[in-house]
């Protein structure tokens, strides 16, 4: 196992009625429907685009790739 940092996130939130670049972002963290879950590398342009939608989502935080 690797000791690499990971956040694991679900989309609790929909992105209609959003503005169009946070459906974007939501788009390249790979959320794409209601209830999904991802888990993405604890990377500086993964935590600014998280920033950005964190009130559509859920986000934990974890050692390893889950």
């Amino acid at each position: 196992m690797s000791d690499t940092k990971h956040f694991r996130v679900s989309l609790k939130r929909s992105g209609i009625g959003r503005p169009e670049n946070h459906k974007r972002v939501l788009k390249g963290l790979g959320l794409t429907r209601f209830g999904k879950t991802v888990s993405l590398k604890d990377t500086p342009a993964i935590r600014g685009m998280l920033k950005k939608v964190v009130h559509n989502g859920r986000i934990t935080r974890t050692s390893d790739q889950v």
